[in-house]
């Protein structure tokens, strides 16, 4: 059997992000087995949008683990650089499909993530398929229900500091949120069980509130997809809602939502930048800092409104 090879060793935003162009390849390609470099954590998530055949646990810009012959087709879904380029051409791929590639799509620095991985694929494959670039949609991971379904979740974290809203003022969202009954529950990663812990503390939450490192992958998502609403920065627990329809409201800062927004539906995007900031930076960019705490209730009591 033919194979291809697609290199996405990326976050939970990202693989999420590259689910519509995933499933446009998997149309397109129905004779070939997928085989997706990915980290290893997220195989359950891959399973579950049901994208490629095989995962090879592979991280960040690291060599993937290959053996047999070369595969058919590489595709670098990971970025425009010549760091994963060049994993893939070590391979020794029958064909090589990328960004600037001779004959290839233009790298578009302003266009939206899951457009740009599906206009890639829709430019260079050879077949009369589609994408939809909203096609994010997951089923129900099908786990036991989480131990407080309908919950609030407040998600303090995210892959760097100009990213992060202030803890104090996440933990005074959370504090109006109790007013509504619901439970209230604060998530994060292992690494951010502190950054949650300073969140419940302020906000008066019990400790079972903090949920932070107690939940794999696959049983954050069922979390998420149990909840009554989210509510996070642009990080990869909002793109979970988003596939798992889970409302939501997002905090944008640096990037704009025209970037890596969420696809119609039950989710607000709130953004007050005016440019295009460092998602890298180490402290808290000022777009975000624009968002004020009353703004942010006030969306999160229309989206519980909305639902009912």
């Amino acid at each position: 059997m033919r194979t291809a090879l697609v290199y996405r060793a990326l976050g939970l935003g990202d693989l999420l992000t590259g689910v519509p162009a995933l499933r446009m390849l998997r149309r397109a390609l129905p004779g070939h087995r997928i085989v997706l470099a990915a980290p290893a954590a997220q195989t359950g998530l891959i399973t579950l949008a049901a994208v490629a055949d095989e995962v090879i646990a592979t991280e960040e810009l690291e060599p993937v683990a290959w053996t047999g012959p070369p595969p058919d087709l590489a595709i670098d879904l990971h970025g425009n650089g010549p760091a994963s380029r060049d994993l893939l051409r070590v391979l020794d791929p029958g064909r090589l499909i990328g960004f600037d590639e001779p004959g290839g799509p233009a790298w578009d620095p302003d266009e939206h993530e899951r457009h740009r991985w599906c206009r890639l694929l829709a430019e260079s494959l050879d077949a009369d398929t589609t994408a939809d670039p909203d096609d994010v949609r997951l089923p129900p991971p099908g786990l036991e229900p989480p131990p407080e379904p309908d919950a609030i979740l407040i998600h303090p974290g995210a892959a760097s500091g100009s990213r992060r809203w202030p803890t104090d003022r996440f933990a005074a969202v959370a504090t109006r949120m109790t007013l509504t009954g619901a439970p209230v529950l604060v998530t994060g990663s292992p690494a951010e069980r502190d950054l949650a812990e300073d969140v419940r503390s302020r906000a008066g939450l019990p400790a079972e509130a903090n949920v932070a490192g107690s939940t794999d992958l696959m049983a954050l998502t069922s979390l998420v997809g149990a909840a009554r609403l989210l509510i996070s920065g642009d990080t990869g627990v909002a793109h979970l809602a988003s596939a798992l329809g889970t409302p939501s409201v997002v905090l944008f800062g640096p990037t704009p939502p025209s970037r890596w927004g969420p696809p119609p539906g039950p989710h607000i995007a709130l953004w007050r930048g005016d440019g295009l900031g460092d998602p890298h930076a180490a402290v808290t960019d000022p777009a975000l800092l624009r968002l004020r705490v009353d703004e942010v209730n006030d969306a999160a009591l229309r989206m519980l409104s909305a639902r009912g």
